[in-house]
């Protein structure tokens, strides 16, 4: 009785163990090694059941020393066992594919008395080994749904006061299939949680990739934002000196911030098209740029019937073109280099000075006449607006509705129920547009309301902005412009500057480079910056 109690108390300890344990490899050497003891088992083997195959998980003999498969690190070479013949018939010549088969336990007391299964291998195994295959217990895993998963064989029992091989009992196979069922429930616990993050990381990336493939212009940026974020993320974890030898990630730490570097942009499925593709300052649903050339157009065609009408009316009276013709050639040189002017600031760009301004106010005032005789501004209010736009395309009402995206993003995942380590992820997600001094957006953050990997992602964002190739309104930049540019944001406190310098010092934009730029955009970096507790 005290026996029976020691093993039913161990069969407990084990199904704990085995409901705790997060780790596939060590799960099933928790299954392996808990049915061996507590059926006294020398040596089993552990199957899986795939594409009616069964495939070998993990081999153990004590007698002869072997352990594959699990943590061991020792691959297992055999190939899978089938459960159908060639011919399509089921394979019951295997107790292990018959066990699957029939759904039964089988427990045999000696392997080389025992008709009906092919135990050629067993006995080929024994000659080359010397050892001597006697008792098996073969019994199916299943799931909570009764489905058959796997399959687990034992061994040779061993008496524990003789060291004797015996056959496997009743009480034997009672509480391997005991073990065999609260085995099944964890393996199946274990793959539906993984099938869940598979599935999670499938749906996070599609809505990267739905976003990237709405604008062809931002085509890529959701994909390589969680590269470049994680590049910095371990050069930082690697620093062991100055002000952020303290910040260290774990692998739960990385899943965290990896997954909101893929969500990071998610509330621009919100966004309209018309101003996330907005290529010029023009464009709405298309670009009226052809609309203002086609009143230069009329303005052109305007001035000469003037002017051929101010000739013949010259000659009539015998006065001299010379000048007449003069004027018109003047005003046309100048109509089409106005028009040259709109089309050239139209396309947008990283500056526009004052007196490019000055001059689209200028233009905007000229008169043409429409069809309906009307006096119209060359111009129109909406036009001159988005023309004189500085910086990009956007004129400022379109920058709060793309600014929106990030509300949006954070109002999403706010709204997700994500579990305890998943919980920072609308935080980082939501911060990548924050300034260190709190000029940024949505929320006006400032430093010390921000956590480092928020920091991390708002440099990982606007580097991967400034070298991307395919902005509507720009080129990528040169490594050396870029780096000079986010100079410029670490002085004046809009990027973390402790971050940025690891981010230059460790070379994380050469890594991150090497990559995905064009080998025209990897230039020389005259002044790399060196600091001393990084060297």
């Amino acid at each position: 009785m005290n026996t029976l109690l020691e093993r039913i108390d161990r069969l407990t300890e084990i199904g704990i163990a085995l409901s705790a344990e997060k780790d596939t490899a060590k799960l099933l050497e928790l299954i392996m090694m808990g049915a061996k003891t507590l059926t006294h088992a020398d040596g089993g083997t552990l199957y899986f059941l795939k594409d009616k195959k069964l495939n070998f998980e993990i081999i153990s003999n004590d007698s002869l020393g072997i352990q594959m498969g699990g943590t061991s690190g020792n691959r297992i070479e055999f190939a899978p066992l089938p459960l159908y013949l060639e011919d399509g018939s089921e394979n019951h010549n295997m107790v292990v594919s018959h066990c699957v088969l029939s759904g039964k336990t089988i427990n045999i007391e000696d392997a080389y008395n025992e008709v009906g299964f092919d135990f050629t291998g067993a006995r080929k195994f024994d000659q080359n080994t010397g050892y001597r295959t006697q008792s098996i217990l073969t019994f199916p895993l299943k799931d909570h749904e009764r489905e058959i998963i796997g399959v687990l064989q034992l061994i040779n029992a061993t008496d524990p006061a003789t060291d004797q091989v015996i056959s496997f009992n009743a009480l034997d196979q009672q509480l391997a299939e005991s073990l065999a069922s609260q085995a099944a429930v964890a393996l199946t616990q274990k793959r539906l949680l993984n099938e869940l993050q598979e599935l999670f990381e499938a749906f996070i990336k599609m809505i990267a990739s739905a976003i990237d493939d709405k604008s062809p212009y931002t085509g890529g940026h959701c994909r390589r934002i969680p590269v470049l974020t994680m590049m910095l993320a371990e050069a930082v974890d690697q620093v062991d000196a100055g002000p952020m030898k303290n910040f260290h990630i774990s692998n739960s730490d990385r899943y965290e911030l990896e997954t909101a570097a893929w969500l990071h942009d998610c509330g621009k499925v919100v966004t309209p098209e018309y101003v996330m593709d907005k290529s010029t300052k023009l464009e709405t649903i298309y670009d009226r740029i052809h609309l203002v050339e086609h009143r230069f157009e009329i303005v052109l065609r305007d001035l000469e019937i003037s002017y051929l009408k101010d000739c013949m009316l010259a000659m009539q009276q015998n006065r001299p073109t010379d000048e007449l013709t003069a004027r018109y050639e003047l005003n046309c040189s100048q109509l089409r280099e106005d028009l040259s002017f709109v089309q050239k600031v139209n396309v947008g760009g990283e500056f526009m000075s004052d007196e490019d301004v000055v001059r689209v106010e200028s233009i905007a005032r000229q008169q043409w006449t429409n069809h309906a005789g009307e006096r119209l501004s060359l111009l129109n209010d909406d036009e001159l607006l988005n023309i004189s736009i500085r910086k990009g395309t956007l004129n400022d009402s379109e920058r709060e509705i793309i600014n929106h995206h990030i509300v949006a993003t954070i109002k999403m995942l706010e709204s997700l129920p994500f579990p305890k380590h998943l919980k920072k992820v609308p935080e980082y997600a939501g911060g990548h547009h924050e300034k260190m001094d709190g000029t940024g957006y949505p929320k006006g953050l400032k430093k010390d309301q921000m956590s480092i990997q928020t920091r991390i992602m708002a440099i990982a964002d606007i580097f991967e902005a400034l070298t991307a190739s395919d902005r509507p309104y720009k080129k990528g930049k040169k490594l050396s412009e870029c780096l000079k540019i986010m100079g410029y944001m670490k002085k004046d406190n809009h990027i973390d500057p402790d971050l940025y310098d690891i981010f230059v010092a460790k070379k994380v934009y050469l890594q991150y480079a090497q990559e995905f730029l064009d080998p025209e955009q990897i230039d020389t970096i005259d002044e790399p910056i060196e600091i001393a507790y990084l060297n």
